[in-house]
């Protein structure tokens, strides 16, 4: 075990605070900020101190997906071509930050939950350190690359030319994305979900914002096209990475990092290469199945690539917040887990789930009832319509399958368990959606609704396979 610096003594703990009693007020902490000992508070209010500011963070997160889209849809179809082919790539890019995020809320909750924050600092550096050269080394090779990558991904020459500078901005400034993930996982591991929330809310609130002054020159801006809309989306993410090291470096918290925390250590490094490494192999996994269903899509033409990417971003308008309740269970399961209290950090999984379901199955419903309203919102083309209604209905049928699924994954990745979901999503996508999209689309002849329905299908394997593995239990044993 690695000891404090003599030159940097440990911050003193803060004793925790004890919530208030009622659920306006106890909401009102949440959204305030507070340290409470998330290991001793009961179950109900524990999940909602951390599920209220995560929910709201992941809200903004699925909104600027979807104003985004909104924006560059009025570029016209092969604009959105190109944000959709770029985001399949850029989800290559969010698996490896994602698989270190799985590692750095597992490590960091644990060190919490045994009361030991000086050690949950020192994970925090060392995961700086792994972020920070991982995304240069990504966004050199990828951007360099960007316009071989579209063309590989079934573009034509047309979307290449319009989406080259787009595509290597996005891929090359990866940097201000991957460390919004990993910096937020150690918020959300400590315990101090709200300043996660604030970090993409601000981040995202700039997205918003200057997404259509570079896009359409407004004002003193330049008119960019679609490139303005990756401008937009580093500057905003950037200032959110410096407002995230404003927290953990200067302004006191649960985990202050100082110099001496961001030099190698071998051992630290060691513990979280080998959890993130089946995190980021999961994340992989489940990624490039989506690359996959998008290479499928292509060959049916950029309508088909439009509507199904505007589907997809209002699917995750409405998943990013159930990853807010799903992320909530997580941190219980590792902070408990530390605490060692397995019992308390399954019941704080089921209550998370049970909320999770009635959330998504409400919104899913809502989906498959509104479709062709929700989507006029975003195009008047009639077949990327036509495409983008049959998508989004077919794929909300299995909201709340989603719901459950994320949760019991959520449950894996928090304990530091990150094989599990691994095998689960090799099998479930890799051997179940990708092979099933294809034969349903070209040898059975569905086209591209046969890729529509191979998601929900695989999704709907997934979440009662993870599901009994988490009533086995085996999870409460990991050690990490």
């Amino acid at each position: 075990m690695s000891e404090p610096s003599p030159s940097f003594p440990s911050t003193p703990e803060t004793p925790p605070a004890t919530p208030p009693a009622g659920f306006w007020r106890s909401v009102g902490q949440a959204l305030k900020g507070g340290h409470f000992d998330l290991t001793s508070v009961s179950l109900n209010r524990s999940v909602l101190l951390l599920a209220v500011p995560m929910v709201l963070e992941m809200i903004m997160e699925s909104l600027f997906a979807v104003v985004d889209v909104f924006w560059v849809s009025r570029l016209g179809r092969e604009a959105i071509a190109v944000v959709g082919l770029t985001e399949s790539i850029m989800s290559l890019i969010y698996a490896v930050a994602m698989g270190i995020s799985f590692a750095a809320t597992a490590v960091v909750a644990r060190r919490i939950g045994e009361k030991d924050p000086r050690r949950a600092a020192q994970t925090a550096g060392q995961i700086l350190l792994l972020g920070v050269g991982c995304s240069a080394l990504i966004g050199l090779v990828l951007g360099y690359f960007a316009p071989d990558i579209l063309r590989l991904m079934g573009a034509d020459e047309s979307i290449v030319t319009l989406g080259t500078d787009f595509a290597r901005i996005m891929l090359g400034g990866n940097m201000t994305v991957f460390m919004i993930f990993l910096i937020n996982a150690i918020f959300r591991g400590a315990g101090d979900a709200v300043i996660a929330m604030r970090t993409l809310w601000l981040a995202n609130g700039l997205n918003i914002v200057l997404g259509p002054l570079f896009i359409f020159g407004w004002g003193p801006f330049p008119e960019m096209g679609v490139t303005g809309a990756a401008v937009a989306t580093n500057i905003g993410r950037g200032i959110g990475v410096l407002y995230q090291l404003w927290h953990l470096t200067v302004r006191a918290g649960r985990i202050r990092i100082h110099l001496p925390d961001l030099a190698p250590q071998r051992e630290m490094l060691v513990t979280i290469l080998k959890t993130s490494g089946n995190g980021i192999a999961q994340m992989f996994i489940a990624t490039t199945s989506w690359v996959g269903l998008f290479k499928i899509l292509s060959t049916f033409g950029s309508p088909v690539l439009a509507g199904y990417t505007i589907a997809i971003r209002v699917v995750i308008f409405a998943l990013m917040p159930a990853w807010g309740l799903a992320n909530a269970g997580a941190t219980l399961v590792g902070q408990n887990l530390g605490a060692d209290k397995p019992d308390r950090a399954e019941k704080a999984v089921r209550i998370a789930t049970k909320f999770n379901v009635i959330f998504l199955g409400v919104v899913g419903l809502l989906f498959v009832a509104f479709s062709s309203v929700i989507v006029g919102f975003f195009t008047t083309d009639p077949e990327v319509y036509s495409n983008a209604v049959r998508a989004l209905w077919i794929m909300s049928l299995a909201f709340p399958l989603f719901a459950a699924g994320m949760c019991f994954e959520g449950t894996f990745n928090g304990s530091g368990d990150t094989w599990t979901p691994t095998r689960l999503n090799f099998f479930c996508f890799w051997l179940g959606q990708v092979p099933l999209a294809y034969i349903l689309a070209v040898p059975l002849g569905f086209g591209p609704t046969g890729v529509f329905i191979a998601v929900p299908v695989s999704f709907t394997a997934l979440t009662i396979w993870s599901g009994i593995l988490f009533r086995q239990g085996k999870w409460k044993l990991k050690k990490v």
